[in-house]
C-alpha cells in the first residue's frame, strides 16, 4: 500500500531548476553564540570539556545549532524522506561568545544514487558560508541529504533483520568506566612536533542512546521542524507535506522518526534513530579532547553511515593519519571513524588539525 508521496520528474526538474541559486535561509535556532547556547550546546552531545566556558569559545559545530540547512534542513519535493548523510565543515576562525553569525547556502549538486535502502535515492548537496557582522567569513560547509521514498524504503527491508540490544550490568560498567576515564588534553599542550603517524587518539563513547539523550541534544541544537501548538499548525498551513497524522490523528512532522517507532518502521528502520549531526559533532568532539586547548580545528568532514538505534553505543576513535607544515603552520590530518556495539561503522571521516610548534632558538 502506498501511504507517502513517490519522486515524479516534474518535482526533480524543479528541483533541478534551484541549482546555484541561495536558498531563502530558513529562521535559525541560534544567532548569537552566547554563553548560555554555547554551554547548551557542549552538554547537548556530552561535552563536559571546561575549556569552552572558561575561554568563552564554542565548540566549533555549534554552527549545526546556527544554521539549519547545513543541519539537514532540505528544500523541494514534497512528502519525499530526507536523511542527513554527512557534513564537511572549513572553518576560517574560532567562534567566540557573542558572535554573530549568518549562514548563506545556495544548492550545489543533485545527483540520483543507486541504493540498497530505497532502489532510488537523490543525493541533495548544499553549500553553506557562514559571515560574522563584519562580513568576513567564519566557516564554508558542504552538507548533504539523501532523498528516498518513504514506503519503497519500508518494502526493501534492508535492516529488518537488526534487533534491539540489551545490556548486561556488565555492559553498562564498561560504558560507565569509559566515561570516568574519558581523556581531555586541555592546557597540556600538544606539540606537532611530538605527533607520531599511526597513532591513536583516546577513544569517547556516546551512548547507550535514549529518548532522553536525543532530547538533550535537541535542547541544545533546536531541531528542525519540533513545534508547539499554534506554531505547528501555522507551519503544516505552510508545508502541508510536513503533516503526518500519528497513532491519534493528529499531525505531527516526519522528523519524529527520531523517537517515534511506528514512524520509524514505515519509512524503513526498524526503530527510532539519531539525528546525524549529533555523530559528526561527536567525531568532532573527540578531536577537540586529543588536540588540547592550545589546537585549532581546521576542517571536519564526516559521513554518516547506516542508523545509529535507539539502545545503540558509539565508540567514537580516531588515529593520525598525516603530518606536515604548511606555510609555516604544523597541520596533522586525522582519520576518524565510528563503531556501534555490533562492529559495524556508522560514522567515518577525517580532521585537520593546526598544532603549536616548538620554538627553539640558536
Amino acid at each position: 500500500m502506498t501511504r507517502f508521496p513517490t519522486i515524479t520528474d516534474e518535482a526533480l526538474a524543479g528541483l533541478r531548476a534551484l541549482i546555484g541559486k541561495e536558498i531563502r535561509r530558513p529562521e535559525p535556532y541560534l544567532e548569537v553564540a552566547s554563553r548560555d547556547a554555547i554551554r547548551h550546546w557542549a552538554h547537548g552531545i556530552g561535552d563536559r570539556n571546561p575549556f569552552w566556558a572558561r575561554a568563552r569559545l564554542a565548540p566549533p559545530t555549534i554552527l549545526f545549532a546556527m544554521d539549519r540547512i547545513v543541519s539537514g534542513y532540505v528544500t523541494g519535493l514534497p512528502g519525499i524522506h530526507a536523511m542527513y548523510a554527512g557534513t564537511d565543515f572549513r572553518w576560517r576562525g574560532a567562534i567566540r561568545e557573542g558572535d554573530r553569525l549568518v549562514g548563506k547556502s545556495v544548492l550545489r549538486d543533485l545527483e540520483e544514487k543507486a541504493s540498497s535502502f530505497a532502489r532510488r535515492a537523490l543525493k541533495q548537496t548544499y553549500r553553506t558560508t557562514f559571515v560574522d557582522d563584519t562580513g568576513a567569513v567564519v566557516c564554508e560547509a558542504d552538507s548533504w541529504c539523501f532523498r528516498t521514498e518513504r514506503d519503497t524504503a519500508r518494502e526493501v527491508k534492508k535492516y529488518s533483520a537488526i534487533e534491539p540490544h540489551c545490556y548486561a550490568a556488565d555492559e553498562i560498567e564498561r560504558i560507565r568506566l569509559a566515561y570516568a576515564a574519558e581523556e581531555i588534553r586541555g592546557a597540556v599542550t600538544r606539540f606537532w612536533e611530538d605527533v607520531e603517524v599511526g597513532a591513536p587518539l583516546p577513544e569517547i563513547v556516546k551512548g547507550p542512546l535514549t529518548v532522553t539523550s536525543i532530547i538533550a541534544f535537541v535542547q541544545g541544537w533546536g531541531s528542525l521542524y519540533v513545534r508547539a501548538h499554534g506554531l505547528a499548525f501555522d507551519l503544516f498551513e505552510r508545508h502541508p507535506a510536513l503533516s503526518i497524522p500519528n497513532e491519534f490523528g493528529v499531525p505531527e512532522p516526519p522528523e519524529r522518526v527520531h523517537w517515534d517507532a511506528p514512524l520509524a518502521r514505515a519509512v524503513g528502520v526498524p526503530a527510532p534513530y539519531d539525528y546525524g549531526p549529533e555523530r559528526v559533532a561527536w567525531l568532532g568532539h573527540l578531536v577537540t579532547n586529543w588536540m588540547g586547548d592550545a589546537g585549532i580545528l581546521t576542517r571536519l568532514s564526516v559521513e554518516v553511515r547506516r542508523h545509529n538505534l535507539l539502545g545503540d553505543t558509539t565508540w567514537c576513535r580516531g588515529r593520525v593519519a598525516r603530518t606536515a607544515l604548511v606555510d609555516g603552520r604544523g597541520e596533522v590530518t586525522l582519520e576518524l571513524h565510528a563503531v556501534n556495539q555490533r562492529s559495524e561503522t556508522i560514522a567515518r571521516g577525517l580532521a585537520v588539525v593546526v598544532l603549536p610548534r616548538r620554538r627553539t632558538t640558536a
